[in-house]
């Protein structure tokens, strides 16, 4: 017989643990609760992402599926974020879209050898005297000869160019530039905002449309501590009608150092590193050789546009002032590492050999489009078609290069971004256009993989010219 003592153990018992109470009936069933979470992480070892990244899809997939009261959808739920993670690191993409220089995929296609990964690199190390070098002796002084300066040196973009050559040169004085050139570029980044936070004063000069050499003439006389001449390339839109400019040699008579941001990063208008010369679609495009010869101080320019190379922006010229730039407290703030000075310094050892085909942005620049047209038949004869590439990245605006390449009915870039390795097309008309100037040969069996991957894409279409994007 159970005393009071014991009856109310056993009340306590109970309502303490109330699951001892439970029939096995009420406890959920294997197929009702989620799976652990290192289980579940670690069955998703195949999508090659570290254990850490996997165990984070595991608990929101569970959390979700939980919270759904669907606990068995957690497995495949956890796949779908892994491969999202991993879709969203950077990877290698097959670039159809006819943009050569396209932003949003790095623009320059460069990517050459880096040397030897198990060794260090002579950045800042001077061989001969065995005593601290500069980093600034190499690649800088490689592109300072193939464009005819005095000095070069590298940051890592042409607002960074720009922003250094002002702090340095003109910080606390006035800087005269044309209204019609004062650019946004992108990201929203404008001209007067990088002025002001160069501590250089802003003077705009003549209007939007129209500014003579008198207008210059007159800011100077207005402005005693006028300290440079700001000269900045429209690279990614024109003006056209009733216009008219001062020329960088018109500007240089008026004994105020010019420098030019000429943008692109075009090095000679002669091209002498293409064997036919320069393309007909960059004629007007001005270049750090000309533009020096013309009586700039200093150019600046980016590495990843017309040069071909990767993000980098260069400041060239006189080399008083290049020194007067490397000195400068932003100067360490700005510059590059290892990575893009080799990368830059195989860039210009190719510039300097003449060897345009060995830079892969030239290469395709200027691939013939009966080339072009030969490949889209040898993919797929009845997809073929002519279209327009473009060079991109801010460079050269309506300017269009004849090309060639195939398209499919409807809009199917969605699924040729799902691809491995993901293919990036366009759409123009309500057709898909994959445009080859933009594709290395080596990867045209990747783009006939990924067209006959895709369902009912021999539906005919009209294979007049897709003009780019």
């Amino acid at each position: 017989m159970l005393g009071p003592h014991d009856g109310a153990e056993s009340r306590h018992r109970t309502s303490a643990y109330p699951r001892d109470g439970m029939s096995p009936s009420s406890d959920p069933s294997p197929q009702q609760r989620p799976p652990s979470i290192d289980r579940l992480a670690r069955s998703l070892a195949d999508t090659g992402l570290p254990h850490p990244l996997l165990v984070d899809a595991a608990r929101t997939a569970v959390a979700e599926v939980t919270a759904a009261g669907d606990p068995a959808r957690a497995e495949p739920r956890a796949r779908v974020l892994a491969e999202d993670t991993a879709r969203a690191l950077l990877t290698d993409v097959v670039n159809a879209s006819g943009v050569l220089l396209h932003t949003n995929l790095g623009r320059a296609p460069w990517n050459p050898p880096m040397g030897d990964s198990r060794r260090y690199s002579t950045l800042e190390f001077d061989l001969a005297s065995g005593s601290r070098g500069s980093r600034q002796n190499g690649a800088p002084a490689l592109l300072a000869r193939a464009c005819s300066a005095e000095a070069a040196m590298v940051v890592n973009n042409c607002a960074s160019a720009v922003l250094l050559v002002l702090a340095a040169l003109a910080a606390g004085r006035g800087v005269a530039v044309s209204r019609g050139e004062l650019v946004e570029i992108g990201g929203g980044f404008r001209i007067p905002d990088v002025m002001d936070q160069s501590g250089a004063r802003l003077i705009e000069v003549g209007t939007t449309n129209r500014t003579r050499i008198e207008d210059f003439s007159s800011a100077l006389a207005s402005h005693a501590d006028v300290a440079l001449n700001l000269s900045v390339h429209q690279s990614n839109y024109r003006i056209d009608g009733f216009t008219e400019t001062a020329s960088v040699a018109d500007l240089a008579e008026l004994n105020v150092p010019v420098v030019a941001d000429i943008g692109s990063g075009l090095l000679d208008t002669a091209c002498p590193w293409l064997e036919d010369g320069p393309p007909v679609w960059l004629s007007g495009e001005p270049a750090a050789r000309q533009t020096l010869e013309a009586g700039a101080a200093l150019v600046t320019f980016s590495g990843d546009k017309l040069l071909g190379g990767p993000q980098a922006g260069i400041i060239a010229g006189q080399a008083e002032l290049v020194a007067a730039c490397a000195a400068h407290p932003l100067a360490r703030a700005l510059r590059p590492g290892s990575l893009v000075l080799r990368s830059l310094q195989d860039l210009a050892l190719a510039y300097l050999a003449r060897d345009g085909q060995n830079i892969p942005f030239w290469r395709m620049a200027t691939t013939p489009v009966e080339e072009l047209r030969a490949r889209a038949e040898r993919i797929a004869p009845e997809l073929a078609t002519d279209t327009v590439a473009v060079p991109g990245g801010g460079t050269l605006p309506g300017v269009e290069i004849p090309s060639a390449g195939l398209v499919l009915a409807g809009d199917r870039v969605a699924e040729l971004r799902a691809g491995k390795p993901p293919l990036v097309a366009r759409v123009a008309d309500n057709a898909t256009v994959l445009d080859l100037r933009t594709v290395h040969p080596d990867d045209d069996g990747m783009v006939a993989a990924a067209i006959a991957g895709l369902v009912h894409t021999s539906t005919p279409v009209d294979l007049k010219t897709h003009d780019g994007t």
